[in-house]
């Protein structure tokens, strides 16, 4: 008894302290997708040390064509590689649980609190992110684009992305600097042994993860068919968001149309809620997919409140973890192969171009409003950077100084 009980209690510590730094993210994490991408780079691969950069990059590349919310779902992965199926559940619930409460508490009542959008502390927070991104960009740039073809890779996917917005051509470029690794880094591919110390673990096998896609299909189809059969409020909330998650790709502001499509279109939600719901998303931390919450706690019809919060909230992001969970036991074996890591060297190399791409539109154009936003992020980098400060305590003193200056 005695020798089985320690690996239980070894899970549950790890699954502690998963739920413990993503909870802490989960506070500190403004800036939308690519920061929540620059910032568990920086916990999780420099300072932590639970994978390689490269690792990290070919888990990123798999969440840019999964549908879903990439950076909620590269959390899952991290949380899966550190403690298992429980892992990835903490990871959840401590990235998304700070913003979803508050998103819910707004829609219970506190809509009327003043237009986050014009206050200083919330410009500190964006700067914060212009200096956390262009860390995580550099950083990339340094081990996925060493040479010259994978820097004109890099500004192939940049100047695709800058110039030509949208999700689709995000999809598209990256697909591109696969075909041109394919083409152009087959010697790169045979000398870039894969250190599978480290690698990213995933313990499940590739049995389970096919059960888990069928699964995932099965609730895609289903779900559809019930909410029509029975007429259930319940149903047709959790088809409505489950059906939103599995579909949108590109994450982020990309779910917003469809949710406007789903839930305002229908009467479920007035346009004016909406849009204020929208706009409280902003101000909070953690995915935009928590605007779900938001959603499902003002809706016009049962469930409402916090149950249908917790009911929007969870059908969202079920298809993120059901595709991670089916989607990785093949990508780590075949991740591996030459011929795949040609093409994931122009993937990981496009990246960062793409990175850098929302490095200046959104991240650089909203965060940087005025010369004292542009020398504070010029502060916030140089401390990153030079002085090693952890990110969330640069998001805490910039909210502090925007307040101040900005």
């Amino acid at each position: 008894m005695a020798a089985g009980a320690q690996p239980r209690t070894v899970s549950l510590v790890l699954v502690r302290e998963v739920f413990l730094i993503f909870l802490r993210l989960g506070l500190t994490s403004f800036g939308g997708p690519t920061a929540h991408l620059a910032y568990f780079r920086e916990a999780f691969v420099v300072r932590r040390r639970w994978l390689g950069e490269s690792a990290y990059a070919d888990l990123v590349a798999l969440c840019q064509f999964l549908p879903g919310p990439a950076s909620s779902q590269v959390g899952m992965a991290l949380g899966l590689h550190r403690a298992g199926v429980r892992g990835l559940l903490a990871a959840w619930a401590g990235f998304t649980l700070p913003s979803a409460i508050l998103l819910t508490l707004a829609a219970l009542g506190l809509s009327h609190l003043e237009d986050p959008g014009s206050t200083g502390w919330l410009q500190g927070l964006m700067v914060a992110a212009v200096a956390v991104v262009a860390q995580a960009v550099l950083g990339m740039a340094r081990t996925l684009t060493p040479d010259a073809k994978r820097a004109a890779i890099a500004v192939v996917v940049l100047a695709i992305a800058a110039l030509l917005p949208g999700v689709w051509t995000t999809v598209l470029a990256l697909v591109l600097a696969g075909i041109l690794g394919r083409l152009l880094l087959r010697r790169e591919a045979v000398q870039d042994d894969v250190d599978e110390t480290q690698d990213l673990r995933v313990p499940v096998s590739r049995r389970a993860g096919g059960v888990v896609l069928l699964v995932f299909l099965a609730l895609l189809a289903a779900l559809p068919v019930a909410a029509s059969v029975t007429g259930d409020g319940t149903v047709r909330l959790a088809d409505i968001f489950y059906r939103v998650g599995s579909l949108v790709f590109g994450g982020g502001h990309v779910v917003l149309p469809m949710l406007d499509t789903e839930v305002v279109a229908s009467g479920l939600v007035e346009n004016s809620t909406f849009l204020a719901g929208y706009g409280m998303a902003q101000a909070v931390p953690g995915p935009l997919f928590t605007f779900s919450a938001f959603l499902g706690a003002a809706s016009t019809s049962a469930p409402t409140g916090i149950l249908g919060a917790a009911i929007a909230l969870v059908a969202i992001f079920i298809p993120a973890g059901l595709l991670v969970v089916a989607a990785l036991p093949f990508w780590t074996r075949l991740r591996r192969a030459p011929a795949a890591r040609s093409v994931l060297l122009g993937v990981n190399a496009g990246v960062v171009g793409l990175l850098a791409a929302a490095l200046y539109d959104p991240v650089f154009t909203e965060g940087i409003t005025s010369v004292p936003a542009f020398v504070l992020a010029v502060a916030g980098f140089v401390a990153l950077q030079k002085f090693r400060i952890p990110p969330w305590a640069l998001v805490v003193g910039s909210a502090a100084l925007g307040l101040l200056v900005l």
